[in-house]
């Protein structure tokens, strides 16, 4: 403990008060004028193209995955939905960006607001009106679940940062973000039929968490997920649409169905779904709206008012990104794949995240950065591109070359892929360094390749992706937490010969070390994630010390699989960890990780001082009439931090808040904050913390409640190296 500081926040209520949280009225913001011009063009429709606007045309009915009917009346075009998160599906000539995950373990807002925008402008010179991303859920609390990486991070409050930037960015570029998916579809497994059991406090604290921060950033539409929420389907649930969504968060877009996530005609529509995609089965029958919602509201089973509330939503969305003026037509055919190259300059920013995301995890010896080693060995399938071509696995649906996404339908096609391989003969070449190279898993050959040279490099990988897909035998969530092709073993050959090993590892999340991370000759370990397109230059960036890593990890890695208390069901879900995954779970239960959530080294040294604690003057009451209001800046927190070592590099300083005694059972600490400074070296500066009042809250049921007492403030290098601490007194 270096630094102890005391600070007092006064609500201006009695302390441990609730404040409830009432359905907003469409007064604010872009949203108001939004719903004007929605509600006259609402007048100017009829009946058919009222249904036409909240139905899907069917699976394969238009040029994108997703398409409505045109209504010549309004000027309102067909309405293109697209995939994904990372990037648009199905069109060669887009960036195949890093994924979320990859996004997340920068720790940068300012890079994950820029990826956000280059994936808007892309789809919007394609002509997409709807971009289906970014995603929330599944929010993580399973390591092996098989989309996490299409998200940012099992914690809640560094996703939901992550969502605010990605939707800010996308819609800045007057795009239509896509919150999805909304909620529990925490696994691939029996996704379509399994309950996800949440309690209230869970829910809010949690899994609601991030889609909060997705609303405040105006986001146009939600979809809500496969899975069925405490017994009910959640495309058909009115607690969590009308209820949670629309009522609580003030939600003021719409709610699209996953693809055939509809099971029923009036159940849905009375229970807050808008839109249903793709408006058939995949074999084009099934039909639940069009010609069945007009039946439901002639046998008053669904009332006019609310198909009425359906159009305006989806139009309000419409007009609020600018949609009505002058927008581009879909340009392409995603049952045809096509080129049109949109790309612009976003090779940059792809390259920034492929490179700050990448987390440092053991540096013995400053084994790195390489400074022109004489001979250098690289082993593994992982440093090459697939032998077949970067696009020959539709939907990325094989773990064969170098990994860089999943696969699924959160995937893109790479207009071109550079391979580590590749990036490292160029810095060879320039550097005049010996190279042999062993591009199979073959444990011999990798040997054979790593005893002929001082340095061996060894490139294992983990994949991952959506349960439609079988890989290797993972149908979509991971079998286990091992890297693929026995990585561990080809690691094992590789250092048995060769007295300065690096270990490469990409992965969609969490990988089981144990084996390999302590061995003598394993000098290194650097987890790249899944980098995109960039993948090799932006590891040649860290790995040669151009640029400091300053990832940090957005996941515990643990020790053993049942260190993280979750894993995949074969039936429903009752949630029983409650509030306690990832590093929650560890803390709670006091249980040491291999690599703690928020770990990452660097090549230089931080140090914190300073701490600062101040309430600000204008904390609003804790008695809000609006969601907004939790919101609201009620604390910041400052502290110093200094580069103290020898080269430029950038820090992540994180704030974890425990909540006072008073407080029902919570995590010992939980992220409220994080600021990353790029420093020279013996230079300093601030991270600023700005706390909202939602920040020092907890769920009791019914409302959002600031305990009274001391709040511990931790501010550090991760959740497990605290540097500073002091407390907040309410």
């Amino acid at each position: 403990m270096l630094n102890r500081v005391h600070a007092h926040l006064n609500c201006g209520i009695e302390t441990s008060s609730a404040y409830h949280v009432h359905e907003t009225k469409r007064t604010v913001g872009d949203w108001e004028s939004a719903y004007s011009k929605a509600t006259a063009a609402l007048a100017k429709l009829s009946s058919s193209d009222k249904i036409n606007i909240v139905t899907g045309v069917g699976w394969q009915g238009g040029k994108c995955v997703g398409n409505t009917a045109a209504v010549s009346s309004i000027n309102y075009p067909s309405l293109c939905l697209q995939d994904g998160p990372l990037g648009v599906r199905y069109v060669d000539g887009v960036t195949a960006l890093p994924a979320g995950i990859q996004a997340a373990a920068t720790w940068d807002t300012a890079l994950m607001n820029q990826r956000g925008a280059a994936l808007g402008e892309e789809a919007k010179a394609l002509g997409i009106h709807v971009q289906l991303g970014p995603v929330a859920g599944p929010l993580g609390k399973i390591p092996q679940g098989g989309r996490n990486w299409e998200g940012f991070s099992p914690d809640p409050y560094l996703t939901g940062i992550a969502m605010q930037q990605t939707i800010t960015g996308m819609q800045g570029a007057g795009v239509q973000a896509c919150a999805k998916h909304f909620i529990g579809n925490e696994q691939e497994h029996n996704r379509e039929t399994m309950s996800s059991n949440i309690d209230d406090r869970t829910m809010h604290e949690l899994y609601l968490w991030p889609f909060a921060d997705a609303v405040q950033a105006k986001v146009a539409s939600f979809m809500c997920s496969y899975n069925k929420v405490n017994s009910t389907f959640a495309c058909e649930n009115d607690k969590l649409l009308n209820g949670i969504l629309k009522g609580e968060l003030g939600f003021q877009g719409y709610v699209m169905s996953d693809w055939n996530a509809q099971h029923t005609t009036a159940g849905s529509a009375n229970s807050g779904m808008d839109m249903t995609m793709p408006g058939s089965d995949f074999n084009k029958g099934n039909v639940l709206w069009g010609p069945a919602l007009t039946s439901a509201i002639s046998s008053n089973q669904v009332s006019q008012s609310r198909v009425d509330d359906m159009v305006k939503r989806i139009l309000a969305a419409w007009y609020l990104l600018g949609q009505d003026s002058g927008y581009p037509t879909a340009s392409f055919d995603s049952w045809n794949i096509g080129t049109h190259d949109v790309q612009g300059t976003h090779k940059t920013v792809a390259r920034a995240i492929a490179r700050d995301g990448i987390v440092l995890l053991k540096n013995t010896n400053n084994a790195l950065p390489l400074k022109k080693p004489a001979s250098l060995a690289i082993i593994g399938s992982d440093a090459i591109q697939n032998p077949n071509g970067i696009n020959s696995c539709a939907d990325r649906q094989c773990n064969t070359g170098t990994l860089a996404m999943g696969w699924g339908s959160g995937t893109a096609e790479f207009p071109y892929l550079v391979a580590p391989l590749d990036a490292i003969k160029t810095q060879a070449s320039a550097d005049g360094t010996t190279l042999s190279t062993s591009t199979t898993d073959s444990t011999t050959a990798g040997a054979s390749a790593a005893s002929a040279a001082a340095t061996a490099i060894v490139f294992i990988t983990a994949d991952s992706g959506e349960g439609y897909i079988t890989v290797e035998t993972n149908a979509g969530d991971r079998n286990n937490l091992d890297p693929w092709h026995s990585g561990n073993d080809l690691v094992k050959a590789v250092a048995a010969v060769n007295a300065n090993t690096i270990v490469v590892i990409h992965s969609v999340g969490p990988i089981i070390l144990e084996s390999i991370i302590a061995l003598d000759n394993v000098k290194a370990v650097v987890w790249a994630g899944l980098p995109g397109q960039e993948s090799g230059n932006g590891l040649v960036d860290v790995l040669y010390g151009s640029t400091a890593p300053s990832g940090k990890l957005p996941f515990t890695i643990a020790k053993t699989v049942a260190d993280y208390g979750t894993s995949v069901v074969s039936g429903d879900d009752n949630f029983s960890e409650g509030l306690y995954i990832d590093y929650r779970h560890f803390d709670k239960n006091s249980i040491s990780p291999r690599f703690e959530f928020g770990f990452g080294l660097s090549y230089t040294n931080f140090t914190y001082s300073a701490l600062s604690i101040t309430s600000s003057a204008t904390s609003g009451p804790a008695s809000s009439t609006s969601a907004g209001d939790l919101f609201d800046i009620v604390a910041t927190v400052t502290a110093t931090i200094t580069n103290s070592g020898s080269v430029t590099g950038a820090e992540v300083a994180q704030l974890y808040v425990t909540l006072p005694s008073s407080a029902p059972s919570s995590p010992p600490k939980q992220l409220r904050g994080f600021a990353k400074l790029s420093l020279a070296a013996g230079s300093s500066g601030t991270a600023k913390f700005e706390l909202r009042r939602k920040d020092l809250s907890y769920w009791n049921g019914a409302s959002w409640v600031v305990p009274s007492g001391e709040f511990g403030i931790t501010v550090g290098a991760s959740s497990r190296d605290g540097r500073l601490t002091g407390t907040l007194t309410v």
